[in-house]
């Protein structure tokens, strides 16, 4: 469905793909999967990932089933302006932690002839919107929606249910501090929450 192709690239303009779901669901795995082929296509590809996420390691994007790949941590969204010169492709994991501006720099980079992919969380912990992703999923040419398994029913999961009673906003964590629900279960859930 993408094209690794570089040929012609001051021709064509940039794009912005988007990888969205709920927690376990594959989003870092896909995206990874997608800048490994930039990479054997000869292209230029520089990755980056939010200052806050050193779940698995410090600087490299790490997925859940510790595939991997080397990243540049940053603190804004601003940043990947100065360090995104002469690429290609632009990855950005964990899209949903950036700040505000992170549209506004996804749009200017694909103007300029990049192809940016970003991943990241399209709801919080509450069945929110979650950060600038319904943003960028609006102004993205190509979204893709991948789904984890409800850890009760076994239904496709697109909700990120919290199992600890902290309220913060962002609170990073695994499988012993969020489970992927359905919609079902993840309503019974909230509904025996407000029942205590």
């Amino acid at each position: 469905m993408f094209l690794e192709n570089k040929a012609n690239r001051d021709k064509h303009s940039g794009w912005i793909e988007v990888i969205t779901g709920g927690m376990f669901s594959g989003k870092t795995e896909e995206l990874i999967r997608r800048l490994k082929r930039a990479r054997i296509a000869g292209q230029k590809v520089e990755v980056f990932k939010p200052h806050i996420d050193i779940r698995y390691h410090e600087s490299d994007v790490v997925s859940h089933n510790e595939t991997s790949i080397g990243a540049v941590t940053i603190h804004s969204s601003e940043r990947l302006l100065l360090l995104s010169s002469n690429v290609d492709v632009v990855g950005i994991d964990e899209a949903q932690f950036f700040d505000k501006e992170l549209p506004r720099v996804c749009q200017q980079l694909a103007n300029q002839g990049v192809r940016v992919i970003a991943a990241g969380l399209d709801m919080d912990y509450k069945g929110m919107p979650f950060g600038s992703i319904p943003q960028l999923m609006s102004i993205a040419e190509y979204v893709t929606k991948v789904h984890a398994i409800c850890i009760r029913c076994g239904d496709l999961a697109s909700f990120s249910h919290r199992l600890t009673a902290n309220n913060n906003l962002i609170v990073l964590g695994e499988k012993s501090t969020y489970e992927p629900l359905c919609r079902k279960c993840f309503n019974s859930v909230k509904n025996e929450n407000n029942l205590k």
